[in-house]
C-alpha cells in the first residue's frame, strides 16, 4: 500500500514508489529520490517539519511538503 513520506514516523524504512507531479520532481530525483531506493526516516523536528532521513548514507532534510510528494511502501522486516 502505498503511502506519503510525510506520513511515516521515524525509525520506518521504505522503498520509494514514484513522485507526484511537481516542479521540485526534477530536484528531488537528483538527491537520488528515485523509484525502488530505500531510505530510512530518522527523525522529525519538535513540530513535525522538517524531517530528517538516511539515503544511502547521507541524511537528507526534507520539508513536509516536500515528503508530501513522495510515495512510498513500507519495506517489512
Amino acid at each position: 500500500m502505498n503511502v506519503l513520506l510525510s506520513n511515516i514516523k521515524p525509525g520506518n524504512t521504505v522503498t520509494v514508489v514514484d513522485l507526484l507531479e511537481s516542479s521540485l520532481k526534477p530536484k528531488l530525483m537528483e538527491m537520488g529520490l528515485i523509484a525502488g531506493k530505500k531510505l530510512k526516516v530518522l527523525f522529525k523536528a519538535p513540530f513535525g517539519d522538517p524531517i530528517a532521513i538516511d539515503l544511502g548514507g547521507y541524511v537528507l532534510s526534507l520539508r513536509l511538503d516536500e515528503a508530501g510528494l513522495i510515495n512510498v511502501n513500507e519495506v517489512k522486516d
